[in-house]
């Protein structure tokens, strides 16, 4: 019997075109590496309690490597995450989003997986398929839609992505089912070529923009892009984030975020924000560590958790993944200079009843 195709509701579809914080969802794992449950299901209380509009699980943040047979983890932070979102009882919109990988089979498979543990969407990476064409990718990105809604996702090549064609975005708009577009090229042109392409789609009102730009994040969302559509001016804004870098400082990222919309669209924008804008940047490259590649992108999440008392360690699967040189005292610096950026009151007031809840 063929599968139901799963659609966003009504009020989740607003919700997302609205503009939501999406943090990545990291993975609490022990000494020993592995899953540290309670604290798992601590971050999911965090994200929630920050005023987050979703979580995105078994993506980028969350480590690929959770889907290695030695490790088998897919599963059960999709589930733990689900469960949470569940018990909070949340009487407003809350999307589970699930990172999908692999070629058509795997991704399929867990698609099904995700639709099974109640997910909303799927975040579907074009990493590890550097050998596919643009027309494969796409044909596999119709079959996932089949199952769930889809946020297409645009990861930038020093991560695992590639540089794909106007046409390619085009065309991806088009499918039905495509709910919304995770644009993280780190680079101006590409982020255009996105954007543009969504607004020349007969379905740019159907399909929501969000930033995973964490090097331009305020001025992203910021912007009003306008283009000319065969005559008629379509002007679109990138509503709300997927960030690995709101995995951190949640609960400053949602206020920071309402901010936005009271002014986006606006003449004038106060040039305050323009400053804040800039410290987020400097504060993500702390985190994310250009310096070295983004070898530390995932470290430099946990060391952040684990100074709030989120995460007991910086432990990764990998265990050849870790700070960077010079990492933490980047990190040190941009704590002391931007205390407005970080919440750790917040954290601390009601970190006992996330690990106790």
């Amino acid at each position: 019997m063929t599968q139901a195709t799963r659609t966003l509701s009504p009020e989740k579809m607003r919700a997302l075109h609205d503009g939501l914080v999406i943090p990545a969802h990291p993975l609490a794992l022990d000494e020993n590496r592995r899953l540290d449950e309670r604290r798992q299901r601590a971050l999911t209380r965090y994200y929630i309690a920050a005023g987050a509009g979703g979580v995105a699980v078994g993506v980028h943040s969350t480590q690929f490597e959770i889907r290695d047979p030695e490790h088998n983890l897919l599963e059960p932070v999709l589930r733990l995450a689900a469960e949470e979102v569940e018990r909070a009882g949340l009487d407003r919109p809350f999307l589970k989003i699930a990172g999908i990988c692999g070629p058509t089979k795997q991704a399929l498979k867990e698609a099904e997986l995700a639709v099974s543990l109640g997910y909303d969407a799927g975040l579907l990476s074009m990493g590890g398929l550097a050998d596919w064409s643009e027309e494969a990718l796409l044909e596999r990105t119709r079959e996932v839609a089949r199952l769930l809604p889809v946020f297409g996702f645009y990861l930038q090549p020093a991560v695992g992505g590639r540089v794909f064609s106007y046409d390619f975005w085009r065309r991806l708009a088009d499918i039905p089912n495509v709910v919304a577009i995770k644009i993280a090229p780190f680079n101006r042109y590409q982020t255009l070529d996105v954007v543009r392409a969504v607004c020349m789609s007969d379905r740019r009102d159907e399909i929501a923009l969000y930033t995973g730009n964490d090097d331009n994040i305020v001025v992203d969302l910021l912007t009003t892009f306008e283009f000319d559509a065969n005559g008629v001016k379509v002007r679109k804004s990138i509503v709300g984030g997927l960030l690995g870098h709101w995995a951190v400082w949640t609960k400053k990222a949602v206020e920071l975020l309402e901010e936005i919309k009271r002014v986006r669209g606006r003449d004038e924008i106060p040039s305050e924000l323009l400053t804040r804008a800039a410290q987020v940047t400097d504060a993500n490259a702390a985190f994310f560590d250009p310096a070295h590649g983004f070898a530390g992108c995932i470290p430099g999440i946990h060391e952040v958790l684990r100074r709030q008392g989120l995460m007991r360690g910086i432990w990764c699967l990998n265990p050849h993944e870790t700070l960077s040189p010079g990492q933490a005292e980047e990190i040190d610096r941009v704590c002391r200079a931007y205390p407005h950026l970080n919440d750790d009151d917040f954290v601390a007031a009601h970190l006992g009843e996330w690990l106790d809840g």
